[in-house]
């Protein structure tokens, strides 16, 4: 009886907990039911500079009108942001935001699927809307993120997730982006603790290779078929890429696996994406060439080798550009800190990227690679109004959102961190210790950051 109620003790004690987690989620924002009007605040474009004193308005979800005295509608919510910047969507094209929560749950990790061969995995369908880093993740800017998974040789397909909403379909911006797949190392390490022999590492080489071909005649062989195939799921994924439809998101960082990953996607003919990228500069006239974009895997990592110069990490992006190759920034595909993503990005401003092209480099540039341009990315007449105001350039640490719209959809940015922050400030008041909380009774910068 004793071990019953302890039972039970410990499952009221979770579902209080599960309770208490979920309520830290804001509710999703409603459906726009009249015009709003941003009036009077530098509008930043994205795709052809900036506004000062501009208005930006939009109605049923979609931008109507964009531009220095435009007029605004009769019956519209007219909402004065002077001194404030408004902004299109941050984009972090490489996350997996939603597909995990806790690291240390493995009931709570869903970014990767048993064996090496799973193109048929759909990266929306296993995104959780509850997530909990989702509202610290929009808190900075970021409305939306291109959910990869991870892991297994060819992992399945990347969605472009918008970051409110009831259900992962009420989010799916666009599904699939890219069908990801992961490029064998080709370098044979012989310096170092290697844990193979050269011969070993060169026989995991060339079976992955070899596996990666297989597969890709597999699929040819099943689409040649026709309608008379059996239905097979990971053939049936592949076929957008065999058909150009679909790009070929490819990972690889060493220049030898970048150029091996290039000449089989030349080979297969198909369209090719290349994901981290971290020698990509080396090579980049050949990227060019094929005119092959880059995800800039992380800005904010150490130098892959001892000899590099420590900024290396940091210029890889301006490197591409300057060559003439296609690029965006991501955050590193985490989900705990994607709310970074504007400060790696503001990282390459310090190392010689204009601040123009640091900007794109998270809108609209992530747009066009990954097919979505048509709809986010800038602030343009006809796209979607998903966007946020900020007191401040949001390349800067000390700036901060103050409203964010998704498809027109006011999007609540309370998040835990902020419930967290507000709570010990409420503390550290209570006993009197009002400048250690930040500055006592609220107001001002220091204490309006609690996401940071």
């Amino acid at each position: 009886m004793r071990n019953t109620k302890r039972r039970l003790s410990a499952c009221a004690a979770l579902l209080l907990f599960a309770a208490s987690a979920r309520a830290a989620v804001p509710t999703p924002g409603a459906a726009q039911e009249r015009p709003i009007a941003l009036v009077g605040g530098t509008i930043h474009l994205a795709a052809g500079g900036d506004i000062a004193n501009g208005t930006v308005v939009f109605d049923h979800g979609k931008i109507t009108a964009v531009g220095p005295g435009t007029e605004v509608p009769a019956g519209a919510e007219r909402i004065d942001v002077t001194g404030k910047q408004v902004y299109p969507s941050l984009i972090d094209p490489n996350s997996i935001l939603g597909l995990v929560e806790f690291d240390a749950a493995r009931a709570t990790v869903d970014f990767q699927e048993t064996g090496d061969l799973t193109p048929n995995v759909k990266a929306e369908v296993a995104f959780n809307p509850e997530s909990e880093s989702i509202p610290v993740t929009r808190s900075n800017g970021v409305l939306l993120a291109n959910i990869m998974p991870r892991g297994n040789v060819l992992r399945g397909t990347s969605a472009m997730m918008m970051l409110d909403g009831w259900t992962w379909a009420d989010m799916t911006l666009k599904a699939p982006t890219g069908m990801i797949l992961t490029w064998p190392g080709m370098v044979v390490n012989t310096v170092g603790p290697a844990r193979d022999t050269e011969d070993d590492q060169k026989k995991a080489r060339d079976k992955a290779l070899k596996q990666i071909q297989d597969t890709f005649d597999q699929a040819r062989a099943y689409r040649t078929e026709g309608k008379g195939r059996t239905f097979d799921a990971r053939w049936e994924a592949m076929l957008p890429v065999l058909e150009g439809k679909e790009p070929l998101v490819v990972e690889a960082n060493e220049i030898q696996g970048i150029r091996a990953a290039v000449a089989f996607c030349e080979r297969e003919k198909v369209k090719m994406i290349l994901l981290g990228g971290y020698d990509a500069p080396d090579c980049a006239d050949l990227l060019a060439k094929h005119d092959i974009p880059v995800i800039v895997g992380v800005v904010h990592r150490l130098p892959a080798r001892e000899y590099e110069a420590y900024d290396t990490p940091f210029t890889v992006a301006d490197r591409l550009r300057k060559a003439g190759v296609r690029f965006c920034i991501a955050n590193g595909g985490g989900f705990w800190n994607e709310r970074n993503l504007p400060y790696e990005a503001a990282t390459c401003i310090a190392y010689g990227m204009p601040a123009d092209e640091a900007l794109k480099s998270i809108t609209i540039y992530a747009a066009q690679i990954l097919g979505v341009a048509d709809r986010v990315g800038s602030l343009e007449t006809g796209k979607d109004a998903t966007l946020f105001v900020s007191d401040g350039d949001i390349l800067d640490v000390e700036s901060h959102v103050e409203k964010a719209w998704v498809q027109g959809r006011a999007v609540d940015l309370n998040d835990k961190q902020k419930v967290l922050w507000a709570k010990y400030r409420e503390k550290y008041h209570r006993l009197g210790m009002d400048r250690v909380a930040g500055s006592g009774g609220g107001g001002g910068k220091g204490a309006s950051s609690p996401s940071r």
